[in-house]
């Protein structure tokens, strides 16, 4: 199961970008998915900066195994889980 998350509809609201990446991310935690794609799309960049800042909180980072970039395709995110 992998979870996507697309930002392009609210990508010039903060509050509504950190609600959006906190509720995929405690979906993938209650659902127990080992993967949540995030597009942030291309754009100027800010939006995946905002992002991956985001997801290097503490309180966030503790949640997940891993991020990566994807190297085919800059407007995307994934965020790997591991469960026991």
């Amino acid at each position: 199961m992998k979870l996507k998350l697309d930002l392009h509809d609210i990508h010039n609201r903060g509050g509504e970008i950190d609600r959006a990446l906190r509720g995929i991310i405690d979906e993938a935690v209650a659902k127990k998915a080992p993967l949540v794609e995030i597009i942030p799309g291309k754009g100027s960049g800010q939006l995946k900066k905002h992002v991956l800042r985001f997801l290097e909180r503490k309180d966030v980072k503790a949640l997940y195994h891993r991020v990566e970039k994807d190297k085919d395709n800059f407007g995307r995110v994934f965020v790997h889980f591991r469960w026991k």
